[in-house]
């Protein structure tokens, strides 16, 4: 537990290694700006644990914590290794009717860090520091992913159902054990527990919160300093550069 500059009470969580990713468009081999991104996530990696969580981010980007804007999101991939991940992450081709076969780029790394979740009056926090890049540019500019920052997460209960257009089909939303399923007590949302994110199909929200969120929690995120030698992207995710571009990890440049 840690007290935060309001005297709350934050309790951890669970903390780990965070990697944002971007995949470009079909056949878009050198994005240029947002417009050329088909999707945007990231992947928690748990210190300790034994799952690996890959998340897709409606609106291609971060939410942004000064305007507290809501961004949707959902658990595309959960895996029990790193290298598992990654799989999902490579170019891919795919055949069409009318266009013959189409190839999927690979997705591009565009930040490293460590996160923590934390809960504090009944809210889980989701907060992170980059490590790479070095310096904060356009490509992370674009995405809305800040040196540091923290978001209000929260996760939808499966049987309450979504607004017109959005979410997930119900086919595709997470199934929940029936203990766990008893932990949204009914409501729309669930703020405190983080094992519902455990599960492929788990619906989130995010809400910009705070901006120094070692300053408003009290937590303590353990930023290092890191080289292509010791990026945990191309160590722990295996996003060599053979398979992915690695230029806006390290230098925040389109390729």
């Amino acid at each position: 537990m840690a007290d935060s500059d309001s005297d709350t009470k934050t309790e951890i969580l669970e903390q780990g290694d965070i990697f944002f990713f971007y995949r470009p468009r079909v056949e878009e081999e050198n994005p240029q700006g947002l417009e050329d991104v088909q999707r945007f996530g990231m992947v928690l990696r748990p210190h300790g644990g034994d799952k690996v969580r890959l998340m897709v981010v409606g609106r291609k980007r971060l939410p942004d914590p000064d305007e507290h804007e809501r961004h949707w999101g959902f658990v595309e991939t959960v895996a029990k290794s790193a290298k598992d991940i990654e799989k999902d992450l490579r170019e891919g081709t795919y055949e069409t009717k009318t266009r013959g076969q189409r190839s999927t780029p690979a997705a591009r790394p565009a930040g490293e860090g460590v996160y923590v979740i934390s809960l504090e009056d009944g809210q889980m926090h989701l907060s992170y520091e980059l490590e790479l890049p070095k310096h904060v540019r356009e490509v992370q500019k674009s995405l809305r992913i800040a040196q540091k920052a923290s978001y209000a997460l929260s996760v939808k209960n499966p049987e309450k159902g979504s607004p017109p257009n959005a979410g997930l089909r119900e086919e595709d939303e997470a199934d929940y054990p029936k203990k766990l399923q008893e932990e949204f007590r009914g409501r729309r949302f669930d703020r405190e527990d983080v094992e519902l994110l455990d599960y492929e199909g788990a619906q989130f929200l995010l809400v910009g919160a705070r901006t120094n969120p070692e300053q408003a929690y009290g937590i303590d995120l353990d930023a290092e300093s890191a080289d292509y030698e010791h990026a945990d992207t191309v160590r722990k995710l295996h996003m060599v550069k053979s398979r992915h571009p690695l230029r806006p990890l390290f230098e925040g440049r389109w390729d």
